[in-house]
Order: structure tokens, then sequence, then C-alpha cells
């Protein structure tokens, strides 16, 4: 398992045979999706909770095509954070 998946699944205490729904559209995710991207050079400084959002395919190939945008995904994350 990934640095960033690992904490995304102990911050929410999921186990990895749980099933984690997307935080766009509620489909089952199958993504932990850095909101910055921690580009080429593998950085490990964008691997923290904020930064990291649970995505289905779809959603997730759109964060990438730019269709749900940055600020899109951090008001989401935002909201998420605030319960």
């Amino acid at each position: 398992m990934k640095k960033h998946t690992k904490i995304y699944y102990n911050y929410f205490n999921y186990d990895i045979c749980d099933v984690i729904l997307c935080e766009n559209c509620g489909a089952v995710a199958v993504d932990i999706h850095h909101i910055e991207p921690k580009g080429m050079g593998g950085s490990k400084t964008k691997d923290f909770i904020e930064n990291l959002i649970a995505l289905c395919r779809t959603c997730h190939e759109k964060a990438h095509a730019n269709q749900i945008t940055k600020d899109q995904l951090n008001l989401i994350v935002n909201e998420r954070n605030s319960y």
C-alpha cells in the first residue's frame, strides 16, 4: 500500500477490506488522490490528510483532466475536515 493511502486509511480508521466511497459522487472509490500533485520529484511533502481525497475512477480521471477543479476538491475536503 502506498504511503499516502496508508495515511488516509489510518486517519479514518479504515481497514484494507473496507469499502470506501468517492468523496465527490458516492460511488466506490478506487484511488486516494493528491489534490496538489506530488510532481515528478516524488516529494513526500504532499502526503497529508488535507491534500488527500478518495475518488472513484471516473472522478479521478475528471480531476486529472481538470473537469473537477482543485478548488472543488478542496471544498469537499474542507467540509469533510470540519466535522
